[in-house]
């Protein structure tokens, strides 16, 4: 097996969030220092990244003066400049600061929803700026504890609102961007609101510019409201929406865990590889996720670095897995190969399905060896053929 090395044609990006994460939780303080934006362009670059992505505070702490926003932006531009690192994706942070303790774009306040329009129409700017394509919004302060603190239907209401006044303003300022929603069914919130995929798909055709708008679906996420990432993934493939995606680990339906890819489900993590690699999607391979908070400075590196290798080492078992005649051969046994091809052919109707020559009988009782396919994958992951 050939050591995988990343290169910036594999299209690997981090958030500055990531790799600068001081590993503070509910029950701890920070376990690392500050890590300065430029440092972590030049050190991501050294890896082998393609790009890295951004709130607005992870470049400039909230309620910088203009004078400190400029300096900071023009660092961190220069970094870009001297690395090629490319910034395809940036989001706002709408849920670090106290004023979005009830939500941002579903606040019951109407105050906190017009300072929260005006916070990302600010970073949509400097995205566009930057060269970004696709804006993220996790809504993570969007939802409730309560039922009896929150109109569902007005707050939905208030959340299309928000990104139809979005959608014009990019059209109106003539920026190539497109949204994409993040859904996550909890976590800071008690309940959130378009927690998956699907919630997210359905939302989105009720807006004024469903065009401009897809999901960005990630890993943990979607694990954690107990459903299968592949699926929704290929779901929002199929439906022409998978703007961007966000890969980490997670061990079923529990807190956010963030993992490194691969480090959780590590079966879930091989089909999705495969279904990126062969499916169609031809966006960044984006790393969301949280160095452990044991690690020091040179551990955060290596769990950077063990995303993209895993990704590719997993890339490789794909590649490998397809290729490899028995897996062909228990694919056609399994008939999964005709699941493709249309029910009606061209020209039949519903008054051509016939059925005089099947026997049902005789269908029910053949085996279609999913086992023996899903043992083939197994060995592929392990390495075994």
């Amino acid at each position: 097996m050939a050591d995988p090395t990343p290169q910036p044609d594999d299209r690997f990006t981090f958030g500055l969030w990531t790799v600068g994460w001081q590993a503070r939780d509910p029950f701890g303080d920070a376990t690392r220092a500050p890590l300065d934006p430029v440092e972590a362009v030049h050190r991501l670059a050294e890896l082998g990244a393609y790009g890295v992505t951004f709130h607005d505070d992870d470049l400039v702490p909230f309620g910088s003066d203009d004078d400190t926003r400029a300096k900071k932006v023009t660092a961190f531009r220069a970094a870009l400049d001297a690395t090629g690192l490319v910034v395809p994706m940036a989001t706002t942070n709408l849920f670090t600061h106290p004023v979005f303790k009830d939500g941002a774009f579903t606040a019951n306040d109407r105050s906190v929803r017009r300072f929260a329009l005006r916070k990302v129409m600010r970073n949509l700017d400097l995205a566009a700026e930057l060269g970004a394509h696709t804006y993220v919004f996790w809504g993570g302060r969007e939802g409730s504890e309560s039922d009896a603190g929150t109109d569902v239907r007005a707050a939905l209401d208030r959340y299309k609102e928000a990104i139809d006044i979005l959608c014009g303003y990019v059209r109106e300022q003539g920026y190539d961007l497109r949204f994409a929603l993040e859904p996550k069914p909890n976590e800071p919130r008690g309940d959130i609101f378009l927690p998956t995929v699907g919630h997210a798909l359905a939302f989105i055709e009720r807006l004024e510019h469903p065009d401009m708008v897809g999901v960005n679906p990630e890993v943990g996420h979607e694990q954690m409201a107990g459903l299968n990432m592949v699926h929704a993934v290929a779901q929002a493939l199929w439906a022409g929406k998978l703007f961007h995606i966000d890969l980490n680990g997670q061990h079923g339906p529990k807190y956010d865990q963030d993992l490194v890819f691969g480090h959780g489900d590590l079966k879930s993590a091989f089909f999705l590889v495969d279904l990126l690699e062969h499916g169609g999607y031809d966006g960044p391979r984006h790393f969301d996720y949280k160095p452990l908070r044991t690690e020091d400075a040179d551990g955060v590196w290596a769990s950077a670095a063990a995303n993209m290798r895993t990704y590719l080492l997993l890339r490789e078992r794909a590649r490998a897995f397809r290729a490899d005649p028995e897996v062909r051969e228990a694919i056609a046994a399994a008939r999964l190969d005709q699941l493709a091809v249309p029910t009606l052919a061209s020209g039949e109707t519903y008054a051509d399905l016939g059925g005089d020559d099947f026997d049902p009988a005789a269908a029910a009782e053949r085996g279609l060896g999913y086992e023996r396919l899903d043992q083939l994958a197994v060995e592929h992951i392990l390495g075994a053929r």
